[in-house]
């Protein structure tokens, strides 16, 4: 049997009380900590605007003098010029040995890179995953004593004295042990199948740590969560190749999920229905504001293993959370929902001691909490879990299950057609970046002005159209259009598409019973990863199927509009707690009718008023059963032990007294 969460049980712990607020609070800081280590991969695989190749001077003639040349005839001379991108990326000149006149035109092979690349300084790190430690300048100490000008690289291509000398002793002194990763040209795939790993790993996360937010509770999940993140942040920092860097963040991106989840739902169920939209759209300016503030700690950090380990320090501080059990409790929703009533009636009373509300089991209660717990649960029964898999066996539930999923599939995976429309108008990556985090933030502020007037379904089908539209305009007229049209329509996509997100992530935790809340919301989530993994599947194959990608996602939003048709809406209603619940979640009609029209009785006839409560009843049987429980009764009643002097089938003799 279960209990009304927000009619009978939320008033009777204070609401939306100053602890409820208090624990909503610290559960925001875990979608920071979890923002700020997602986004680190932009920084970690970014490819620097420009870089080439090492010059050799081992492919030069021997005749070759270097002081005759500057730096820039110098590039000219060693790597060929590729029309409309500059100097090649991935190929040097080699001249025969016996050439001697630079002026003359030779036939000259080209051949692979074969000391290295000199790359731009990236956006805000020094070395990153790309480039990590692949300067061919890197020198021991001992080479340093060796040679006061080895340090001064820079010389080799500007013309200094002694220059043949240096070559000399490059040649001969052997290098330094240094890893050298250079992930461009041939090793270039090895990106994109990094971000592809990292998104696996929040795949994975959401459909297993859903399930464990069910299986053992909110406040557990996230403490394993976190404790599993802490421990893999820090070894992501030691990774010495990108098999293992790759391994690692596959890895940590399965336990970021899992704190992203716990939290998030946590958070929901502690909420009335007024308050969930806001407190949850709070959550995403938290996300915005570790998107905003990892520009400049990359900066400031330099090098990719100190900036992961500066993203790892929050989950580490997260730790706390386990000392301190009442920053981030268990759900109380969740405990009854799964019957586990000792449980229940510990955590309401801490719930109501905070918030100052008095509830106590005595032997007389005045319509007290624990007595309509005792009313709904008489015998305290054996918990019961649920799972995900017990899905295929709704019809209501799983359908929202998927469409809901199938339109936050497409939020993700469609802003990768409009982020690239942004790099085309503008090549440099902090316009893209602070772009689509403004955009981000503006989603957020439409969902918290609009969602809670307009409902959730008409928001959901607005963002779904624009994005439709947008997504199709771009597609069939972007040769017509000027770039900044191209541009408006890019925006207003990818603020639609982050919306519609968004807001699919929050219908979907209000739609799904609190018993299966995880395992449901953790596969809509992981429809939305895959989303996410799909622009790098694109880049993985050099952009080779964009236009098939565009049209796919363009044919989806606006195959999800006939979809969002058939969702419930759930705004300012109560979330479902069982299975039960959850199946009665109906779409409502698409043409609204009053209701004294369609019902209309032939006789109209009031209902006589009762007397008879069953609420007021129910208390009173278990106070009754309570106070005859108890020892300190003041009477009993005491059977004799003797049978009576007239037995009951005897009638009693004239002229005798009954007292005898």
């Amino acid at each position: 049997m279960n209990m009304e969460f927000e009619s009978k049980v939320y008033p009777q712990i204070g609401g939306f009380g100053r602890y409820n607020r208090v624990v909503t609070v610290f559960s925001w800081f875990p979608n920071f900590a979890v923002s700020l280590n997602l986004f680190c991969d932009v920084f970690f695989t970014l490819v620097p605007e420009s870089y080439h190749c090492q010059p050799d001077p081992a492919l030069l003639p021997s005749s070759f003098l270097l002081r005759n040349y500057s730096r820039q005839a110098y590039l000219n001379l060693t790597i060929p010029w590729v029309n409309g991108s500059g100097l090649s990326h991935c190929e040097l000149y080699k001249y025969p040995t016996n050439f001697t006149n630079v002026t003359e035109k030779v036939h000259r092979a080209v051949v692979p890179c074969t000391r290295g690349w000199q790359y731009a300084k990236p956006a805000g790190l020094q070395s990153n995953f790309v480039t990590e430690d692949s300067s061919v300048s890197r020198f021991t100490k001992a080479q340093e004593d060796a040679c006061p000008i080895g340090t001064e690289l820079i010389g080799f291509l500007s013309g200094a004295p002694r220059l043949e000398a240096l070559v000399a002793w490059l040649t001969l002194l052997p290098p330094a042990p240094v890893f050298v990763w250079n992930l461009v040209c041939g090793n270039y795939w090895k990106i994109p199948l990094q971000r592809i790993c990292f998104m696996t790993g929040w795949i994975l996360g959401y459909i297993l740590l859903g399930t464990v937010c069910d299986w053992l509770g909110r406040r557990r999940a996230l403490l394993l969560s976190v404790s599993l993140s802490g421990l893999l942040g820090v070894a992501v920092c030691l990774a010495n190749s990108p098999a293992a860097f790759q391994l690692l963040r596959l890895c940590h991106g399965t336990v970021l999920a899992g704190v992203f989840l716990s939290s998030y739902i946590a958070r929901l169920e502690l909420c009335d229905p007024s308050r969930r939209l806001m407190v949850s759209m709070v959550s995403g300016f938290f996300a915005v504001f570790a998107e905003l503030l990892l520009p400049g700690l990359a900066v400031l950090c330099g090098d990719w293993p100190v900036l992961q380990a500066v993203a790892t320090l929050p989950l580490l501080l997260l730790l706390s959370y386990w000392c301190w059990a009442s920053v981030f409790p268990e759900s109380p929703r969740w405990l009854l929902a799964t019957s586990q009533i000792p449980q229940a009636k510990r955590c309401l009373q801490m719930f109501s001691i905070r918030n100052k509300t008095c509830v106590r089991d005595e032997i007389y209660p005045a319509e007290t909490l624990l007595t309509e717990i005792d009313v709904a649960f008489p015998e305290d029964p054996q918990p019961h879990y649920h799972h995900a898999l017990e899905l295929r066996h709704t019809r209501v539930i799983w359908r929202n299950c998927l469409i809901l999923a199938f339109t936050l599939f497409i939020g993700t995976g469609i802003q990768y057609c409009f982020t690239r429309n942004l790099h085309l108008y503008s090549p440099q990556f902090y316009f893209g970046y602070f772009l689509r985090t403004l955009t981000g933030a503006l989603a957020c502020v439409f969902l918290c002005v609009s969602v809670d007037r307009v409902g959730r379904r008409g928001i959901l089908l607005m963002a779904a159209i624009i994005t439709g539209l947008s997504s199709l305009l771009l597609l069939a007229l972007t040769q017509y259009l000027r770039g900044g049209l191209v541009l408006v329509l890019s925006v207003l996509g990818l603020l639609s598409s982050q919306a519609l997100a968004m807001l699919s992530v929050f219908f979907a935790s209000e739609v799904m019973p609190t018993v299966v809340r995880g395992g449901a919301l953790g596969l809509v989530m992981a429809a939305g990863s895959v989303g996410i993994a799909a622009s790098s599947v694109m880049e993985l194959q050099n952009n080779g199927g964009y236009f098939l990608h565009h049209v796919v996602f363009a044919s989806f939003a606006v195959l999800s509009v006939l979809c969002i048709m058939l969702l419930p809406e759930s705004k300012r209603k109560a979330l479902p707690d069982s299975l039960k619940d959850g199946e009665s979640l109906r779409r409502p009609p698409l043409f609204l009718s009053r209701g004294e029209r369609d019902n209309l009785p032939l006789l109209r006839t009031r209902q006589p008023a009762s007397e008879y409560n069953p609420d007021n009843y129910s208390r009173l049987v278990s106070a009754t059963r309570k106070m005859l429980a108890k020892e300190s009764v003041p009477y009993k009643i005491v059977i004799p032990s003797q049978p009576p002097l007239l037995p009951n089938n005897c009638p009693a003799q004239p002229g005798r007294d009954d007292s005898s």
